[in-house]
């Protein structure tokens, strides 16, 4: 694969403001370890293999750590899609969905009723 671009912690905080801000709600990191670890999951690795080997494998770990870790005050699922359509946007890839269809990934992966997989190709099936 490709050299991968990860969002950065900075990246992922503005893009938590920006959504708090257009949406409302209360700003702040509830927990930063946490937070740390979501978006260090798509890089995770055993003895130097990648445990998320494709991009949509990487995006899906994103997008379920940044929603289910809950490490905002507020806005975790906003924060959690729109995180995960910039990583896909920064390695080729855009989503094409619409609001409505937004919302639903989002509360399905909140509700756990999507594994990895699923969302992988949820997002791989709704990405040009």
């Amino acid at each position: 694969m490709a050299n991968v671009i990860f969002l950065t912690l900075e990246q992922i905080l503005a893009i938590h403001f920006d959504q708090i801000e257009r949406y409302s709600g209360s700003h702040g990191v509830r927990d930063l370890p946490l937070l740390e670890s979501a978006m260090q999951r798509p890089q995770a690795s055993f003895y130097g293999e990648d445990l998320y080997v494709g991009i949509f494998d990487k995006a899906a770990a994103l997008m379920h750590s940044l929603i289910l870790n809950h490490p905002f005050i507020d806005g975790n699922k906003r924060t959690g899609t729109v995180a995960t359509a910039g990583f896909l946007h920064f390695n080729g890839h855009d989503l094409k969905l619409t609001q409505k269809e937004l919302v639903e990934i989002s509360l399905l992966v909140e509700s756990k009723k999507l594994d990895l997989e699923q969302i992988s190709k949820w997002l791989k099936d709704h990405s040009i």
